[in-house]
């Protein structure tokens, strides 16, 4: 067994290897570019070795650097995570050229199946069923239109390397197929210095299911059950599940048989992930395998009890499966929803900065996978990922409700995030039911996602809340010391609650036990754990307990509770008779100015000062985080001016083009 493991990773996946190398006595070494110094994972590692500045091809991707780190501290192998390198068969053989083992599937496995139209070849060969379309790379818009006739729209435009979303636009017309090949292309150079791109059939309202391989140097091949990550955006998996909800036990068995066969016939070891697309009539169909750990892992170590990272390392050493298809069992059902930095609100364009605030939630059956901690940075450079929050349970039901009650109380001030987003998901009927497709996000929530609406009961239990909060403080308020001669105040029970334009009347009756709250008509009691200033309240009623998230706003607060976020207004009778007779304060027209959502970089202007514009068309395309972002006009307008040039780095909020 290895003695000193490096890892060519960064953030919670980095953090995630660190603790099973710790947990088997071996020692870590990671590597980190001046944007991660003081990162979580270089504080865990034993050691830390700087390889560059902050652009991940000048650090995260420079092979000679880790190679250099491995030799200064002795590492005799290098585990890659996932992202980054971890498919790069060059660095597989420049570590193994070195006398480092790579702790992954050997080189010809992953350019077989690196290359998404060479896996495919290989994955007819080896019986296993693939999409329709296009064999080869395209090589002009000409050959790409005539291949999407021919095939017939809609059709999937797929970076031939890489993965993770990126590369990758649906085209239903011509119009589409031109952009967006213009967009798949940039985006395939930008993230995988390939910019080539093929077209496949676009299947509708399939699933996206996933099995999960694990092969040793021995000849000995299992698979470990599928995932379900149907809920995605923009082909980025949001939520994902083990087992499927979907797939019945004879579907399972013939999909992990075919991904077993298609790894054999690779020469496949190591830790590997077969992807699948799924009809309606559970017809399945060869999309593409990862070689390498996948995001979701942990929702499989979840149901099946094993360390995927600790089997990899021990494959790496030369050690055997030691375990059967027959002797692989699952417990229970595993969810996990990804916590991004990026604001919903504004089409969920990535976020950075301060962490100013960080609580990860406690309870039965949780688990998180994150890379960050309280006063760190989210930043500019890469994956915007905060942390992996996971629930297990006996069954779905139970992991469903445990993982919604921690995305309540999931505290994380700074950056933007999407919190508020997972939690809906969580409770939308659809996925409840498991009635799942990869057009679930985009047909419940659009392109951007506003909050959701809660049943009255449950804010009728926030504004009970609320008052509760108003009552607390200003009792606190009362007993506070040096307060002149007089007669002792009294706070205030009776109060005028606005929640999200809501009235409500609301009055307080406390005396030591469980307070009890009138909302209107009806009386509750109510049992508050909470201290003004704090960001997380609980409240019982009728034995519920929910976690509710609270900031304070002019008047009252911001309550944030089941994916919804709500102002509650706090008002004495008198106060609110009073605001009542107050105009109405008229918002300045702000729909011309078109600022940055996010520090990044401008890649291209489509637009010349007089032009005139339509609602919906593009002006800018903003590249952050390795996504090119298509800024649009929000009205029909003319443009005034344009305040930036390609090439221009920008700042959150900056003024890029003024519309008349």
């Amino acid at each position: 067994m290895f003695e000193k493991i490096l890892i060519a990773n960064r953030g919670e996946i980095a953090c995630r290897i660190i603790r099973s190398c710790r947990a088997h006595g071996i020692a870590t070494v990671a590597v980190y570019s001046e944007a991660d110094a003081g990162s979580l994972h270089t504080e865990m590692a034993d050691e830390a070795v700087c390889i560059g500045p902050p652009p991940a091809r000048d650090s995260y991707l420079m092979i000679d650097r880790i190679l250099e780190a491995c030799r200064r501290t002795g590492a005799q192998a290098v585990h890659p995570g996932y992202g980054f390198l971890a498919e790069n068969a060059l660095f597989a053989e420049a570590l193994e050229e070195a006398g480092i083992v790579f702790i992954g599937p050997p080189p010809g496995a992953m350019r077989a199946m690196g290359d998404k139209i060479e896996s495919k070849r290989l994955a007819e060969q080896a019986g296993v069923g693939i999409v329709p379309g296009h064999p080869d790379a395209v090589r002009s818009l000409g050959e790409a239109l005539h291949v999407a006739r021919d095939i017939g729209y809609p059709v999937m435009i797929k970076a031939a390397a890489g993965g993770g979303g990126k590369g990758m636009r649906i085209a239903h017309d011509d119009a589409e197929l031109e952009e967006g090949l213009v967009r798949a292309q940039s985006e395939a150079a930008s993230s995988f210095g390939d910019e080539r791109v093929f077209l496949e059939k676009f299947i509708a309202r399939p699933r996206h299911i996933e099995i999960q391989v694990l092969g040793d140097r021995h000849g000995n091949i299992v698979h470990l059950g599928e995932r379900e990550c149907s809920i995605q955006r923009r082909h980025q998996k949001v939520v994902e599940e083990a087992p499927s909800p979907f797939i019945d036990a004879a579907t399972r068995a013939a999909m992990g048989e075919q991904a077993v066969r298609l790894a054999r016939t690779v020469g496949y070891h190591s830790a590997g992930t077969v992807e699948f697309i799924v009809d309606q009539q559970r017809n399945f169909y060869f999309l593409e395998m990862n070689t390498r750990l996948q995001v979701e892992h942990p929702v499989t170590e979840l149901i099946t009890g094993r360390d995927l990272v600790w089997d990899m390392i021990r494959i790496a050493a030369g050690e055997p499966l030691g375990f059967s298809q027959e002797e692989v069992a699952f417990s229970g059902w595993a969810i996990e929803a990804r916590i991004y930095a990026e604001d919903p609100a504004r089409g969920f364009l990535p976020s950075s900065g301060r962490l100013v605030w960080y609580r990860e939630p406690e309870g039965d059956g949780l688990r998180i996978d994150s890379g960050v901690f309280e006063g760190g940075e989210v930043p500019i450079y890469y994956d915007p990922m905060i942390a992996k929050l996971c629930a297990h349970g006996g069954h779905r039901d139970e992991a469903a409700d445990r993982l919604a009650s921690a995305l309540d109380a999931f505290v994380v001030r700074g950056p933007a995030h999407n919190i508020p987003f997972l939690r809906a998901i969580v409770d939308h009927p659809i996925f409840r039911e498991g009635r799942l497709s990869t057009d679930f996000v985009a047909e419940a929530y659009g392109e951007r996602f506003h909050g959701r609406d809660l049943p009255e009961d449950v804010r009728r239990m926030l504004a009970a809340t609320a008052a509760l909060m108003a009552y607390r403080e200003a009792e606190r308020a009362c007993r506070i010391s040096g307060r002149l001669p007089g007669p002792d105040p009294r706070p205030e029970r009776c109060w005028a609650v606005e929640l999200a334009g809501r009235p409500y009347d609301a009055e307080i009756e406390e005396d030591g036990g469980p307070a009890r709250v009138r909302i209107d008509e009806e009386t509750m009691t109510l049992e508050l754990a909470w201290r003004p200033g704090r960001h997380l309240a609980q409240a019982r009623i009728a034995g519920v307990v929910r976690n509710i998230q609270v900031d304070p706003a002019s008047e009252g607060y911001l309550l944030t509770h089941g994916g919804a976020e709500m102002r509650a207004l706090m008002r004495s009778h008198r106060a609110a008779e009073l605001a009542a007779r107050m105009p109405e304060k008229e918002l300045p027209d702000t729909s011309g100015l078109v600022t940055a959502p996010m520090p990044g970089l401008i890649v291209s202007v489509a637009v010349v000062p007089g032009q005139e514009v339509k609602a919906g068309q593009e002006l800018l395309v903003l590249e952050a985080m390795k996504m090119e972002n298509v800024l649009r006009a929000e009205r029909d307008g003319v443009v005034e001016e344009i305040h930036v040039r390609p090439a221009d780095a920008v700042a959150a909020d900056q003024l890029l083009v003024t519309l008349g």
